[in-house]
Formats: C-alpha cells, sequence, structure tokens
C-alpha cells in the first residue's frame, strides 16, 4: 500500500475514536493539531469518498434525524477493518522516519 496523505492520515486518526460526521472530523482534525491541520469542505468531503471508495472507511449505521434544521441527517463514518489495518500500517512507517531522523546526530540535538 502506498503512503496515506496526511488529510487521509489525520480523517483515519479522528475515526479511529469512533463514528463521526464530517463536521466532527474537521473540528477533530483541528483541535487535535491545534489549528495547524485545517480540511476544507472539498479535501474533506473528496477524501471521504476515496476512503469509502477503497474500502477503508463505511457509512455507519448511526445516521441521525436532522438536528436544528438541518435538512437531511448527517451521515456518519467508521472504519473499516482494511482502515484500522492500513491506519496502523501508517502509524508503523511513520514511526520508522520519526526513529531514523532521531537518530540522525545532526538532528538529534534539536528533537530532545
Amino acid at each position: 500500500m502506498k503512503p496515506l496523505s496526511l488529510p487521509v492520515i489525520h480523517i483515519l486518526l479522528a475515526l479511529s475514536d469512533g463514528a463521526r460526521h464530517g463536521y466532527a472530523i474537521k473540528q477533530n482534525v483541528e483541535e487535535r493539531t491545534s489549528g495547524a491541520v485545517r480540511l476544507g469542505p472539498g479535501t474533506l468531503y473528496e477524501a471521504i469518498q476515496r476512503l469509502q471508495d477503497s474500502g477503508l472507511i463505511e457509512e455507519g449505521a448511526a445516521r441521525r434525524a436532522p438536528e436544528n434544521g438541518q435538512a437531511a441527517p448527517r451521515r456518519y463514518y467508521q472504519l473499516t477493518p482494511l482502515g484500522w489495518d492500513a491506519l496502523r500500517q501508517e502509524v508503523r512507517r511513520l514511526g520508522e522516519i520519526v526513529d531514523h531522523a532521531r537518530a540522525n546526530p545532526k538532528l538529534k540535538k534539536g528533537l530532545a
């Protein structure tokens, strides 16, 4: 599997805590990164569609009734077993990169 993009990694991490709707995913990513990563609607929903198409996430059964005058119920997404595997693999890959960086004497001083 090829490396996942940063927005996709953050979406999968947001869903690792449980099913969420799109806006809740966006909020979780912004909170977890202290605003450093902001997912615009285009980026977020295109990534969600690609993740669904690739079988990494699925629409959850927990669809809720419309709230606060919304025209349609929110769609909740959750990780599939394949999505969990992809996230674990990506976290291991990123961990290896960080380990190599920390082992570099020229970088070690600034990473402590």
